[in-house]
This record gives C-alpha cells, sequence and structure tokens, in this order.
C-alpha cells in the first residue's frame, strides 16, 4: 500500500516512522524543509518537498499540518496531492479546523472520486513516536476500512464519531478547549505559587501527588521547570485552537468563559513575543505582569 504522509513535524515525523515500520506499507513523506526530508530518507524512508510531487498511485495520505488552509493546499491546492492519488484513496485529514471546513474538505474528496476521514489526533510528539496517538474519526465505513493500516500503525484507540465528516473535528475542538484551558490553569497556579514564595520543584511535586494534578500540569510545567521552550506544541497553536473553540461556541449559543479567557492568556503570550514557543510558556504572561522569576535550564 502507497502511503503519503504530508507534514514531517513533531507529530506527523512520529507518524510517518511508525508507518515506515508497519508490514505492506510504502512510505513518502512530505515536507518543504530539507532537514525533515533528510530525517525521514535516513530512517528508509521516500520524501519530497511538495505534495505533487508523491509517486502517482497513493492508495492513502495522512495530512498533519496546522489548519485548514494548509489541509485544503496540501490536498487541491496548485502544489497538492490530488494529481497522485490512486482512484478511491483515502484522505486521513488530522489537522485540527473548524468542523465547516471538515466537511468542505470531505465534498471537494467525494468530488474527486476519493474517500476522506475526518481524523482529529491527540497525545502529542510523545504519542506519535510511540505509534499510541489517540483518533476521533468520521467518516463513511469504506474510509474507514480503507483508513484501517495508516490507524492500526499510528494509533492506539481510535474513536469512531459517526458516519458525517465534521464530527470527529467536532470532538477535537471540545478536547481543545479542556486542553487549553488546563495549560493556562497550570501556569497560573505555577505562577501564584512562585510570586508566594513557593520553590518551585516543590510547588510541582505537591502538586504532581495531590488532587488537584492534571496531566496537562504534570507535562507542561516540567517544561517550565528545565527552562526549555522548545516547543512540542507551541502558544500559537492554542490561540488558534482556543479561538475554533469560541467559533463553535457563538454558532451553538453557548457561553464558554473558561476558554475565551484562556484565549486571550494565550493570545498576550504572543503579543510577548512567545507565539512560537513551547505553549507552558503561557506562563510569561504573569513572569511579565507580576515579575516572578521562572525556573531556568540546568
Amino acid at each position: 500500500m502507497q502511503v503519503g504522509v504530508i507534514g514531517l513535524g513533531s507529530m506527523g515525523m512520529g507518524a510517518a516512522l511508525n508507518l515506515l515500520r508497519a508490514p505492506g506499507l510504502e512510505v513518502t513523506g512530505v515536507d518543504p524543509r530539507q532537514i525533515a526530508q533528510d530525517a525521514f530518507i535516513a530512517a528508509g524512508g521516500k520524501a519530497v518537498g511538495r505534495a505533487a510531487d508523491l509517486p502517482a498511485g497513493q492508495q492513502a495520505v495522512l495530512v498533519l499540518v496546522v489548519n485548514a488552509a494548509q489541509a485544503r493546499a496540501a490536498l487541491f491546492g496548485p502544489e497538492g496531492a490530488a494529481g497522485s492519488l490512486a482512484p478511491g484513496c483515502v484522505c486521513i485529514v488530522s489537522s485540527t479546523m473548524a468542523p465547516v471546513d471538515a466537511r468542505a474538505l470531505a465534498e471537494e474528496a467525494a468530488r474527486r472520486g476519493l474517500l476522506y476521514l475526518d481524523a482529529p489526533v491527540s497525545g502529542g510528539a510523545t504519542a506519535a513516536t510511540a505509534g499510541t496517538m489517540t483518533v476521533m474519526a468520521s467518516g463513511s465505513q469504506a474510509a474507514f476500512d480503507a483508513a484501517r493500516p495508516v490507524l492500526d500503525a499510528v494509533a492506539k484507540r481510535v474513536f469512531d464519531m459517526g458516519r458525517e465528516p465534521g464530527l470527529g473535528t467536532t470532538m477535537k475542538v471540545v478536547h481543545q478547549l479542556l486542553a487549553g484551558v488546563h495549560i493556562a490553569a497550570a501556569a497560573e497556579a505555577m505562577a501564584l505559587g512562585l510570586k508566594a514564595g513557593i520553590e518551585a520543584q516543590t510547588l510541582y511535586d505537591v502538586v504532581v501527588s495531590a488532587a488537584g494534578n492534571s496531566w496537562m500540569f504534570e507535562n507542561r510545567m516540567q517544561h517550565v521547570l528545565d527552562g526549555n521552550d522548545t516547543p512540542t506544541s507551541a502558544v500559537d497553536i492554542f490561540v488558534k485552537d482556543l479561538g475554533l473553540v469560541t467559533d463553535l461556541a457563538r454558532a451553538e449559543s453557548l457561553p464558554v468563559p473558561l476558554a475565551a479567557q484562556a484565549q486571550q492568556l494565550f493570545t498576550a503570550a504572543r503579543g510577548l513575543g512567545q507565539g512560537a514557543k513551547d505553549d507552558a510558556f503561557v506562563i510569561r504572561v504573569w513572569e511579565a505582569l507580576a515579575g516572578i522569576t521562572l525556573p531556568k535550564a540546568p
């Protein structure tokens, strides 16, 4: 089975490497960055700089780019993959986007005789590398069946959200409400403790041993302790994703005050020049406001 992976970033590279190890799959990665291409080739795969340069006859394509506009360009744009896709190829789109955009992409795929699986993922770079991502997917049964060899290689669990494209993306938007609010709350708690004189490592150790812990606190505040702002997921991602949350909530006439406030905090971090930094460093908003001293890297 010929499989293309579009986007060899922190999650795309992990997914592509797991596909490369899976039996019966011939994998080509797509990324404009030469360093990403070289890394995938060194692992034994094939790589090209443009989706249009994928070998003809692709039977599945996994799209792991940032947003709907990039996904549309990757599949159907002038330099997109469409011309290299075999009839009935399944487009597995894992970008976080608005449900309306997922439905529009699915309609375009259907017009071209392609299958479409709306398949956002969770788990970050660690799960992508381990092949244990969580997938929340929706689409036709034919799309699920065609995508199965790919999903088996990259995911620990696949949730079938239903037959309609857009349901998977809706679930991911709801998930991102929780993820963004949890990161913002974790940073706020860490900032308050530091401001009040609690030593950073002690603060962290107590929280992760007590009922107030969350996965996001334990994972992201370790980045703060390490002083490592290299992004596994960037501040800018949550500016975008929490915007999707508030857009969906507005369409459903549902107030989401916690998500809205968290988006403002991530927006403030971007305004401080932290947009490309790890999302844990939304804490630099409080650093700027309160003059707290963050832990430094060893």
